[in-house]
């Protein structure tokens, strides 16, 4: 049984859930923590690791046992700009809106703020 496998374990525990449900959670296989637990694997893909850790709101560094360190760093010190580029990454509609956008002017996002305020009805 190797780090990885016992940081999961304990997250999951502080959480209160199974490795079953964190797996189904994140779209993942559940025979993944058995892999780990029966030591018949020692890693996971970067891709399956950040999924890991962002469900747990754990570095990667912390859930692969490089750091102690559970929180995530901030980017530039900065929370909401961490938040907001967690979101980018998290979900797939924000960044085509992004890929969309990053070209545009300030005034083009104005306009397109505007846009989207009145299309929620703020």
């Amino acid at each position: 049984m190797g780090d990885l496998y016992k940081r999961l374990a304990s997250l999951c525990e502080e959480r209160g859930i199974s490795g079953y449900k964190m797996c189904k959670d994140i779209g993942i296989q559940p025979s993944i923590m058995t892999d780990l637990k029966m030591g018949r694997r020692s890693s996971v893909k970067a891709e399956t690791a950040d999924k890991m850790a962002n469900y747990f709101g754990v570095s990667v560094g912390y859930l692969l046992g490089t750091t102690d360190e559970k929180e995530k760093p901030l980017v530039n010190g900065d929370e909401e700009l961490t938040e907001y580029l967690e979101i980018l990454k998290t979900r797939p509609e924000m960044r085509m809106l992004f890929s969309l956008t990053k070209n545009a002017t300030k005034e083009d996002v104005e306009k397109a703020v505007r846009i989207v305020e009145a299309a929620l009805g703020k």
